[in-house]
């Protein structure tokens, strides 16, 4: 296989070269590395966005781009939530932190597996891991904030969007795992 260099995946390379130095800035002792922080996550997002809209549009869609995207994403959504978690230190933010990447993890496994076996198309992504990606995102942007916006708890509105992404995680996992396993049983 070769790999192929366009511009969608150099987009998918950037939003990964992102995360060390989101990391980076997110540990910097001034006061707007929340903001920063934020802008860097937010800009991370429109690579995602525009590196899959590109590679259709353009019909740059390539086998290692469509490898890279998710792994891009899932680096990105990990690490940040990892690094939120441990800067504010509360279990409420940990449980659904770890179902999102519990739910990562099992996914990724099994969409490898049923591609082992010639059934990847029956663990696409669904409209639904569509929501669940748009919740994540602006909780994480929230979350990252930190700070009231015109009176607004950003932070706890974060805490409660995590919680739906959570919840949605949850529910596209159990669509996944049950049209994996109808693929399984009927072999």
């Amino acid at each position: 296989m070769i790999i192929e260099f366009n511009l969608p995946t150099n987009l998918t390379l950037l939003r990964i070269a992102l995360i060390p130095l989101l990391t980076v800035v997110f540990y910097l002792p001034w006061a707007y590395s929340n903001v920063a922080c934020m802008l860097i996550f937010l800009a991370a997002g429109i690579t995602d966005w525009l590196d899959g809209y590109l590679a259709r549009k353009m019909s740059l869609e390539t086998p290692f781009g469509a490898f890279l995207d998710p792994v891009a994403d899932k680096l990105m959504v990990a690490m940040v939530l990892v690094l939120i978690v441990q800067q504010q230190g509360s279990p409420y933010l940990a449980i659904p932190a770890a179902v999102i990447i519990g739910r990562e993890i099992t996914i990724a496994s099994l969409r490898e597996w049923m591609a082992e076996i010639g059934q990847r198309a029956q663990v696409k992504v669904s409209q639904l891991g569509k929501w669940k990606t748009t919740a994540q995102m602006l909780a994480i942007g929230m979350l990252l904030y930190r700070e009231d916006l015109l009176g607004l708890p950003i932070n706890y509105c974060g805490y409660g969007l995590l919680y739906i992404a959570a919840i949605l995680t949850l529910w596209s996992m159990v669509n996944y795992l049950s049209a994996a396993l109808a693929v399984l049983t009927a072999k």
